[in-house]
């Protein structure tokens, strides 16, 4: 562990992929592994053509913005910020940065890290386009424009966050939000969110609130993972330890702008801030500032729905579930939304998260897949719960059920009566068996001692080897002990 203290910032962009079209583009704003199928001549920079603000993709931006407490604009604008580069075949990209107020200035998350509630404050979110993705070969470069003008958010942080972990947890919180305000699915693995981070060090005796005993930012720009920021925040605290204790710190940490290399796990100088290009932005002609109403304001701050901070305190508080458990089940939307619909049904909250923390997200993450492609239903999981709680299966034939089910396209019940597995609960015939396997076992009845279990077990065994399981275990565990006692 360092022992100076870390000043880190992010800017986390995340794409907006709940929206039918792109941001200034009619073209379908679609995730598609087929390249270059979701474009229109503004995309291409084609002559004579005019952007057209998206307004749903302001509605989500906007909502974003409340929930991270931040002041909300009066007038909408957006810029040009000026630079060429094959990925944006117009030369710019629409922006909001220095003229306009973004969508959203001086916010304040909470969030949870370690199990400690941490403040971050939030400078401003804004909303852009996306530029295309480039796919660098080893002689050529290969450019898909699905992604060029795919609407973008950009959220600026303070320096508050003080390691890696609090980095991550606090990335995870945000792609919480995304996902539960539906603006986004906040995939890493589909490219939708990225970060750049800013990371300093500097003696913790200093007071920290005072910009000027701040050591050098280093910027590390386009972590693609999550794990990728945690790894390159570690990195970069060593580095720059490792110089101050070698008393290199103003040769070797300059203000500069790196790259995380994921095959070397270390950062990567880019370039110095004196090689930054100016941007010259200004004010984007074409997209005429407009007024947003407090009426539409106050219509957007409605539509927030429980987030996931709020729903693992209903979690708790209301079901009774332990923290861990909660946690997991708020984690991915789509399985809190999958938990909150077998609950409605009737079920016990308790059943409900251990089939859905346990039995499904085991078969999901195996399988690499999501819970909205999985083929039993919240009504299917009901079913197959009341089976057990009935006793007309077993618990352990409640998973044999749950695989059948998955593997045959069936309903429980369905499969339950095609295999034939229904419990045998009928206390006489449960006897029948009990007396069969007494006079099979002369030699363990004779053996038989109330105070040892394991040969209770054993007969028990043998009751459920003859019923192929389907005897009621607590059932014939008790009919069992009751016999076996009543000889001795």
């Amino acid at each position: 562990m360092s022992k100076y203290l870390a000043k880190i910032g992010l800017e986390m962009h995340c794409e907006i992929s709940e929206t039918n079209t792109k941001v200034f583009s009619s073209a379908r704003n679609d995730y598609s592994s087929t390249p270059n199928c979701n474009i229109r001549a503004i995309d291409m920079a084609f002559p004579g053509i005019l952007p057209v603000v998206n307004k749903e993709a302001v509605k989500m931006a906007l909502k974003t913005s409340m929930v991270l407490n931040c002041s909300q604009p009066e007038f909408m604008y957006f810029e040009r910020k000026n630079y060429y580069y094959p990925d944006l075949p117009k030369g710019y990209q629409l922006t909001q940065e220095t003229k306009p107020i973004p969508v959203g200035i001086y916010g304040e998350v909470k969030y949870e890290c370690n199990g400690e509630e941490k403040t971050l404050r939030v400078n401003n979110l804004h909303l852009e386009e996306d530029a295309a993705s480039s796919n660098h070969l080893y002689d050529t470069t290969s450019i898909d424009y699905n992604r060029a003008g795919v609407p973008l958010l950009e959220l600026v942080t303070e320096p508050d966050l003080h390691s890696a972990d609090e980095a991550v947890a606090f990335l995870e919180h945000m792609r919480m939000i995304y996902q539960y305000l539906d603006i986004s699915e906040a995939d890493t693995k589909k490219g939708q969110v990225r970060c750049d981070v800013n990371v300093s060090i500097m003696d913790p005796e200093l007071d920290e609130n005072d910009p000027n005993n701040w050591g050098t930012k280093v910027e590390i720009k386009n972590v693609n993972s999550f794990g990728g920021v945690r790894d390159a925040i570690n990195f970069e605290i060593k580095r720059q330890t490792k110089a101050k204790e070698n008393g290199t710190y103003d040769t070797d940490v300059i203000q500069e702008t790196r790259r995380w290399d994921e095959e070397t796990m270390s950062t990567i100088h880019m370039r110095s801030k004196v090689d930054a290009v100016d941007y010259k932005y200004f004010v984007e002609p074409n997209i005429p500032k407009y007024k947003i109403s407090k009426e539409w304001i106050e219509e957007i701050r409605k539509e927030i729905p429980m987030l996931a901070y709020d729903r693992k305190k209903k979690y708790m508080n209301e079901y009774g579930l332990s923290e861990y458990d909660s946690d997991i089940l708020v984690k991915e939307k789509a399985n809190s939304d999958y938990f909150e619909k077998v609950v409605a049904l009737g079920t016990d909250p308790k059943s409900a998260a251990n089939w859905v923390n346990g039995m499904i997200l085991s078969y999901l993450n195996y399988n690499e897949i999501s819970i909205k492609d999985f083929y039993m239903s919240p009504e299917m999981l009901k079913e197959l719960i009341d089976l057990i709680d009935s006793k007309t299966i077993s618990s352990k034939q409640g998973k044999d059920v749950f695989y059948k089910v998955i593997e045959d396209k069936k309903t429980p019940k369905k499969v339950v009566e095609d295999e034939g597995m229904m419990q045998i609960t009928d206390e006489n015939a449960i006897m029948n068996i009990i007396d069969e396997v007494i006079e099979e076992n002369p030699k363990q009845v004779d053996q038989y001692d109330p105070q040892n279990p394991k040969l209770l077990d054993y007969f028990v065994g043998q009751i459920m080897k003859k019923t192929k399981g389907k005897a009621n275990p607590s059932s014939a565990r008790s009919m069992m002990k009751e016999k076996l006692d009543s000889l001795k």
